[in-house]
Formats: structure tokens, C-alpha cells, sequence
């Protein structure tokens, strides 16, 4: 299928840059250009804001009911829309088409869950204190929004956004991938051929530090959220408290994986390496730090590798495959150096552990064990095809070192034993708990981290609270 150039989408409308900037979107797959993307001028981002401010005024007078309403029917059509939207998507991104389809059915779900919460967001009547009195909390959308989002799951981690924005009454401007734009774009068309009014939505690239700086300054944008690396997370949330706005951050993870030895060994295994390789690992909650049990350190490192080579790494348009490339040349780089320094202080390479192929971003998805402490790969985050083992001999000594890290984004754990199952709920320091079973991130539970992975929630109720300001009003009758 042919690949689109994407330009901005300002006011229910797709324009190109003022200076005619654009950039180019390659192919993780073959290392190939495919296509273009608008790089967006200041001249630009003001018409956006301005869109967005306009968007505002309308959407927020505009009845929850009929909010939902179109929101179903953008989620009605990206459902219609996913084989070609997933191929955009597989084509940019690299992730096989069976990853890509299941990101856009989940986003579908998340639009539709959020559609019908926001018709169930309530203020309260409070007993006044006179007789002729009256006390009200009004719940009101906080205002336009500006979004900053990554390319590992391109549509899915706007959805998440954008669907709590609309359902409490905000407008909502994106500044998306650069890497990935054409699936953000056609999700960006789903909403606005549901009918929404211009403005509500908008959509914009080009240089990540500035647009951010630029936007986030803005007296137009009342809410900042972001997901993506720590650090660049704290940068962003410095100038959201500098101009007094509200933030919302979903940062990097190390997730620890606690394997208990009571563990079902085999559920782990499979489990843990179809979570490991998702994506190629480049999932903000995935496995990353694995802690076994030293009774079941052998069994589990068997059959986690078993898993691990049943995988079939290539082209994720290709029949089969079920791990496709990196996103970019640098995750390549990253990889190399995160095995090359934990072989120097000691681990063994058991599977994989280099590129593979001469053209695309491929690397082979590795298991290292006898990791030390101070590898770099148990240090930070890898975001790649990379599964660290590492033995424990008492409960105590894993959950210490699941809490070691400064980030509290994700965790895991197997264990058949209820007084385990307590002692790890209540002492890991993360934001999300998974326990014997994989990453089910629904929109019903709360989803965001802890610590230096962030704050605030983008699932649940709690993420439609963080678009919405409580105001307070008393009433007196003369």
C-alpha cells in the first residue's frame, strides 16, 4: 500500500506547514524513506492554539450525551478503518500487523469506555448552612489541552489521552511523532469525520523541544500531558509548573518481575517472554528486570528460553512475523551497548545478543542471566528485545531490590501463595501490579506510575478528574 505525506490538522482541516517544512518517515524494516510529514512553523502552532481555543468554547457547552455520541462514532469508525490504519501503523512503527490491529481494537475500547464515563462525571449538592442557602460543586473541563506522545504505541497512548479530554469537555492538540504520523493522523480523521466542531481536535509535528516549550507556554493551554522518558518528562513538567499548568505524566519504567517460589514456573515463563518481546520490548510497562527464585531459576531460564526462540523475527507486514524491528537505528545502538557492559561485569549471553541483518533496525531477542547490580541494562530502562535474570534466595531480598530503582511505573509477580500475594501488593512502589498473568491495561483501572515514572492517571476515573477543575459555589437568597 502506498504511504501518505501527513500534514497538520488545524481547525477540522490538513494543511501543510507555513515554510513548506517537512520531514522524512522511514521504515524501521528496511531503513527506507516511505514518506513525509509537515513540520509545523510558529505561524502555525498560534493557528492551531487558536483553533484549540475556539474548539474549547464550543465542546464544552456541547451536552455530555451528544460528547459521547461522537465519540462512539469515531470509535465506530476506527473499528471500520483498522486494516489500513494498521498497516500505516506496522509500515512506520514496525510492529507486526497482529500487534498493530489489537493496538487499534484497544483503542477503540478506551474511546468507547471514556464516551460513556464522561456522561457519568457529577458534581454534588452540599447541606447548606442556612435555611435560604445552597451549596453546589460544579465539575468543569480545565480547558485546551496540549498532548506530547511517543511512537511506541502511536495511536493507543493518544487514545488515552484524547478520549479523557473530550468526555470532560476539553479541546485537545496533539503534537505526535515524528517517526510515526500517518496512524495518528487517521485516528485524527476517524474524530473528525464523527462530526465533532472544529477546533476540538488538532494535530501537529516537527521539533519536539520547541513545539513543547512553545505550547506549553501558552496562556491558551490550561492541561499538559506527556508520555515518554523520564527525563524529558521532568523537563516537560518543569515548564508546566512554571506557567502554573496542570500536568498529567506517564514516564519511563524498569517493571521487576518477582517470581516467587511457590511460582507456577511454565505460566511464568510463557507469560513473562510474550510480555518481554512484545513490540520488540519497546513497551513502557514492559518486563524488564527479572528476579527468581533460585529454586526455580534453572526450570524458569529453560523455558523462558524455549518461548524466546519460538519467536520469528522479520518484517511485521510479513506473513508469521511476530517480532519486527526497532524503531530507530539508535534502540540498535543501545542494545548492543546494554549486552556488551553486562557480559563485562559477568552475565551470560544464553540467546541472541546482537543485530541481525544488514538493512532495518533487527536485533535478536536476548537473555542474559547472572546479571549484576551494577549492569547498566538493571540500571535503566532498556526498551528493547532484552530480558535480564537474576536469582534471589529470600521474598525480602527481591522486593528490595524491585523498590531499589527510582522508577515505579510497572510491576509483575507470580506466586500461588495469598500471604505472598499481600506482601508484594502492599510493598512494590509501583503504579500498576500485575500479578500471575500478563499486562491487561484496561480503561476501567487506573494506569500510571509512581516515584520518578511519573504522576497521575490516564485510566480510570481518576484520568477524567485530571481534565476537570472543582468549583465551589454557596448561594444565599436575599
Amino acid at each position: 500500500m502506498s504511504y501518505p505525506t501527513t500534514q497538520l490538522l488545524i481547525n477540522n482541516r490538513w494543511v501543510e506547514s507555513g515554510a513548506s517544512r517537512y520531514g522524512d518517515v522511514l521504515n524501521p524494516a528496511t531503513g527506507r524513506c516511505i514518506g513525509r510529514v509537515a513540520h509545523a512553523e510558529t505561524k502555525d502552532l498560534d493557528a492551531a492554539l487558536a483553533a484549540a481555543q475556539h474548539g474549547f468554547n464550543s465542546w464544552r457547552s456541547t451536552p455530555a450525551v451528544n460528547r459521547a455520541s461522537m465519540m462512539h462514532a469515531a470509535a465506530a469508525l476506527l473499528r471500520e478503518r483498522t486494516e489500513s490504519i494498521a498497516r500505516l501503523l506496522t509500515l512506520e512503527q514496525g510492529k507486526p500487523l497482529a500487534e498493530s490491529i489489537t493496538e487499534l481494537a484497544a483503542a477503540a475500547e478506551i474511546i468507547d469506555w471514556f464516551a460513556s464515563e464522561g456522561s457519568r462525571v457529577y458534581g454534588r449538592i452540599v447541606p447548606p448552612r442556612s435555611e435560604t442557602g445552597q451549596q453546589l460543586v460544579l465539575k468543569e473541563p480545565v480547558g485546551p489541552v496540549a498532548a506530547f506522545t511517543p511512537w511506541n504505541f502511536p495511536v493507543s497512548q493518544i487514545v488515552r489521552k484524547l478520549s479523557a479530554a473530550l468526555a470532560t469537555g476539553c479541546s485537545f492538540l496533539c503534537k505526535a511523532p515524528e517517526e510515526t504520523p500517518a496512524s495518528p493522523a487517521a485516528l485524527m480523521q476517524c474524530f473528525v469525520d464523527s462530526g465533532l466542531p472544529p477546533g476540538v481536535v488538532g494535530l501537529v509535528f516537527g521539533d519536539p523541544e520547541s513545539i513543547s516549550r512553545y505550547l506549553i507556554a501558552s496562556p491558551i493551554v490550561r492541561k499538559v500531558t506527556f508520555t515518554g522518558s523520564t527525563p524529558v518528562g521532568k523537563q516537560l513538567a518543569s515548564l508546566a509548573g512554571l506557567h502554573m499548568k496542570r500536568a498529567t505524566m506517564e514516564l519511563g519504567g524498569h517493571a521487576p518481575v518477582i517470581i516467587a517460589q511457590d511460582a507456577d514456573v511454565e505460566l511464568a515463563a510463557k507469560v513473562c517472554a510474550n510480555a518481554k518481546f512484545r513490540n520488540a520490548g519497546q513497551v513502557c510497562i514492559s518486563p524488564t528486570r527479572f528476579l527468581v527464585h533460585r529454586d526455580l531459576e534453572r526450570g524458569f531460564v529453560e523455558a523462558f528460553i524455549r518461548h524466546t526462540r519460538q519467536i520469528k523475527m522479520g518484517d511485521g507486514l510479513e506473513q508469521g512475523t511476530t517480532m519486527g524491528p526497532l524503531a530507530n537505528p539508535r534502540r540498535v545502538v543501545a542494545m548492543t551497548r546494554l549486552v556488551a557492559d553486562a557480559v563485562e561485569k559477568g552475565a551470560k549471553v544464553l540467546v541472541g545478543g546482537a543485530p541481525v541483518g544488514i538493512s532495518g533496525n533487527f536485533f535478536s531477542p536476548t537473555v542474559l542471566t547472572g546479571v549484576s547490580l551494577d549492569a547498566h541494562v538493571f540500571n535503566e530502562e532498556p526498551f528493547g528485545p532484552v530480558a535480564a535474570i537474576r536469582a534471589f534466595d529470600c521474598l525480602d531480598e527481591a522486593v528490595a531490590e524491585a523498590n531499589r530503582l527510582p522508577f515505579g511505573l510497572a510491576g509483575y509477580a507470580f506466586t500461588s501463595s495469598i500471604k505472598n500475594l499481600h506482601l508484594l501488593a502492599q510493598r512494590m512502589e509501583v503504579g500498576m501490579l500485575w500479578v500471575n498473568q500478563p499486562a491487561v491495561a484496561g480503561p476501567e483501572m487506573p494506569f500510571g506510575g509512581v516515584k520518578d515514572s511519573g504522576y497521575g492517571s490516564e485510566g480510570g476515573p481518576e484520568a477524567l478528574e485530571a481534565y476537570l477543575n472543582s468549583k465551589s459555589v454557596a448561594v444565599l437568597a436575599n
